[in-house]
């Protein structure tokens, strides 16, 4: 019988599958949970700190901007109110107001006016460092942190079409060689136009107009040994920069313009050559480009002005950022303008401000169209003056015309033995200033008084020098300041009222009188405040203004009298914290108009 092999069919035993997919259904709704938990967390971390929870409620961020980029910071600061900003559990809203750096430097520290400008700010975007450093000479105080460039501008000169050619197919120009220029009967002979007679610049007051001030300062760089800059305060008492300083100031136009804008709208209204009274005006390559297209009034002119690049170091502005400082400016507002700051400087934000018509590092485009505009590379920048020296270039000019009749009253209190920094005792700091002071005026009168106790018989005060033209007495003026010795108290308000007469007795038609005191401490004995007062009002003359200064030195002067009677007055208070800041604040002093 035969065997058949069984013949075996594989079998395979598994695990069911419906408690796999329990099992795998369990899992997924556990980590489905995990999940949605995890992103539930995110979008609610994220709504709180972009709209709910700001613990604190809302904070506003006001920024006052100068005319020329305040339409771009504007841009910027829709562009992060979208982010929704937190800051010290603050929502944070940026309100940006367009304003004259003018305008805010004098609020700021001669008292801003809430009902014609609004609440004051507390960041301040302006168009030079210059300002800056004019704030900080006034009231250190005021300055919340290091100023921080957000963009930049080159000085040009602006000139109508067919002047512009002929500067450019000629031999160019340098600022330094605008004394020589502009000082000649056929300037324009250079250009290959004798025809066209002088060469006009018009430089508005640099104080009021930092495209001028930068253009001065660039004139006197290439004035002096090394033929560049920095310019500083030991150059500008050197004779030939004085002389340049003398032969700038000369040689500007008899009506010139009190801003650079209306010396542009002066030039375009009629374009032939000196037409306007003058044959160009220094202009920041911004504001050329919003006069050209009509940024700032609506309508752009019928033929646009020319810029023209100077050979030679070319001055920059750098448009810094200013955290302000005081007791308006609380700590969210701190931090949300550091934030904001950084903002700005981010390649996003910085290419609007390039479309603007600044320079920035984060892109070459330019906006376009840019009419009378090369958009030409800069490759000679001037290294600008110091704080110090920049105020002082400004208080040479304005002393350059003649314009200028100015007594000077110091304090020689006891108090001004004290320390006023860097081992140099107050009355050191002050000396020190008034001799640069007097070394690096080009013209003008000066006079100095001093003020302490029974200095001339009963009287607190004494005339050291009579008020006269410095160019004629400039060793008795540094004689007599060399005489300056602290004694006893500080009568204060009787001596003012009495220089206040003899300036009113004395006083010169047609020129700026002022007087300017420097002192350190409280009115001790004498008039009082009230009775100052009273006397000033009796012995006010018409049309003879005679504006009363005042620089206070230390924590102890009485600010309250002393801010009221330079308003009254038309002049200003400075603050410095101790004598290290005298001489930048006497330059920023004497600039003022």
């Amino acid at each position: 019988m035969s065997r058949h092999r069984a013949l075996r069919t594989k079998v395979r035993r598994g695990i069911a599958k419906w408690p796999v997919a329990i099992v795998g259904l369990v899992v997924l709704v556990a980590l489905g949970w995990v999940g949605w938990t995890w992103v539930g967390g995110i979008v609610e971390r994220r709504a709180a700190a972009q709209a709910g929870d700001c613990n604190e409620g809302d904070a506003l961020l006001r920024i006052a901007s100068t005319p020329s980029v305040a339409e771009a910071v504007k841009q910027v600061a829709e562009a992060w109110s979208e982010q929704r900003p937190v800051v010290y559990d603050h929502c944070i809203q940026v309100e940006v107001q367009s304003i004259d750096s003018e305008v805010v430097l004098q609020g700021l520290t001669q008292g801003w006016d809430a009902g014609k400008l609004g609440e004051r700010p507390h960041a301040w975007v302006t168009d030079s460092m210059l300002w800056a450093n004019r704030l900080t000479a006034q009231n250190a105080t005021l300055l919340g942190a290091a100023p921080e460039s957000i963009a930049a501008s080159p000085v040009l000169l602006a000139l109508p079409r067919e002047p512009a050619q002929a500067v450019q197919s000629g031999s160019g120009f340098r600022w330094t060689d605008l004394p020589e220029l502009t000082g000649a009967a056929d300037g324009w002979g250079r250009f290959g136009h004798p025809e066209w007679g002088r060469f006009t610049v018009a430089m508005p007051d640099p104080a009021t107009n930092t495209a001028t001030a930068m253009a001065v300062q660039s004139a006197l760089a290439g004035a002096s040994p090394e033929g560049k800059g920095p310019v500083t305060t030991e150059m500008l008492a050197l004779d030939p920069v004085k002389s340049t300083m003398s032969a700038l100031a000369a040689s500007r136009p008899e009506q010139t313009p009190a801003s650079t804008w209306e010396a542009m709208k002066l030039l375009g209204d009629d374009t032939a050559v000196n037409a306007a009274g003058f044959s160009a005006v220094p202009v920041f390559e911004v504001d050329l480009y919003r006069h050209n297209t009509g940024k700032d009034t609506g309508t752009p002119p019928s033929q646009p002005l020319y810029g023209v690049a100077a050979g030679g170091p070319t001055p920059i502005a750098d448009f810094p950022f200013v955290p302000l400082a005081g007791d308006w400016v609380g700590e969210a507002q701190v931090r949300a303008a550091q934030a904001f700051r950084e903002f700005l400087r981010e390649p996003d934000q910085q290419k609007i401000l390039a479309a603007a018509g600044l320079r920035v590092e984060a892109t070459t485009e330019r906006p376009k169209p840019s009419p009378g505009i090369r958009w030409a590379a800069v490759t000679d920048t001037l290294t600008p003056a110091d704080a110090n020296t920049a105020q002082q270039i400004s208080a040479a000019w304005a002393t350059a015309d003649g314009g200028q009749v100015v007594t000077v009253l110091v304090d020689t209190s006891k108090s001004m033995e004290e320390p006023g920094g860097d081992g140099r005792s107050r009355m050191d700091w002050v000396k020190q200033a008034l001799s640069g002071q007097v070394n690096r005026s080009v013209s003008g009168s000066l006079g100095l008084w001093e003020f302490s106790r029974q200095l001339d018989g009963d009287k607190p005060y004494r005339q050291l020098v009579a008020t006269g033209p410095v160019a004629t007495q400039r060793q008795a003026l540094l004689d007599g300041v060399a005489r300056l010795e602290p004694r006893s108290a500080t009568q204060l308000y009787t001596s003012v009222l009495a220089l206040y007469e003899r300036m009113l007795a004395d006083y010169q038609e047609g020129k700026r009188n002022r007087i300017v005191v420097l002192t350190d401490g409280v009115n001790d004995g004498g008039l009082t405040f009230g009775e100052l007062t009273e006397a000033l009002a009796s012995a006010r003359q018409p049309g003879k203004d005679i504006a009363i200064s005042v620089i206070a030195l230390g924590p102890d002067p009485e600010r309250e009298p002393l801010s009221e009677l330079a308003r009254s007055t038309g002049g200003t208070l400075s603050v410095v914290a101790d004598g290290r800041g005298v001489d930048a604040a006497l330059g920023q002093l004497l600039s003022a108009d």
